[in-house]
């Protein structure tokens, strides 16, 4: 307990540190592809979220999710990747093959899905290559291009809100 203690606030530190060096560049094209990171904590609704992008004109093939899970049992099975405060490392990496794939594709668009901060979430935000990262006004603010104030159980508002947006930004 005391181990992952430390852990958290080591692996915080570094993130920390990567978001004051967070230098925001401007994207304007047009969103394909969307990644999606969210905390299955407290939020379960991972398909009615897929379907609201799906609806606004994103096709299925190109939107990717991870998923976050505070306790992962060992013979719970998933159809998605999935990842843990184990899959990290003391040094602010990541360990899991599926989540570094994550990290590397170069998105247009990353949807931080989550309004808690958990050192495993922001590390895999913040590592991500994608484009435009669109979350929540709970979270750092360094962290997104794009934050929207709500709350996680309200996902059709985030996303009406969400397209809304970038519609008006030339996006979609």
């Amino acid at each position: 307990m005391f181990l992952n203690y430390l852990k958290d606030f080591s692996t915080k530190k570094i993130v920390k540190n990567n978001l004051s060096n967070v230098k925001h560049l401007a994207s304007d094209k047009v969103i394909k592809t969307v990644g999606i990171i969210f905390d299955e904590t407290y939020f379960y609704e991972r398909e009615g979220l897929v379907k609201e992008l799906i609806q606004n004109g994103i096709e299925e093939k190109d939107i990717k999710v991870l998923v976050y899970k505070d306790k992962i049992k060992k013979n719970e099975v998933f159809d998605y990747p999935i990842f843990s405060l184990k899959d990290l490392s003391w040094h602010g990496t990541v360990d899991k093959k599926e989540v570094k794939n994550f990290i590397a594709e170069p998105f247009d668009l990353l949807i931080n899905y989550y309004d808690t901060e958990k050192v495993a979430l922001l590390l895999v935000s913040n590592l991500s290559k994608a484009s435009f990262k669109v979350g929540f006004a709970s979270i750092d603010k360094r962290l997104n291009h794009f934050m929207i104030d709500t709350n996680a159980e309200n996902y059709i508002v985030f996303m009406s809100e969400l397209f809304k947006y970038l519609k008006i930004l030339n996006k979609i």
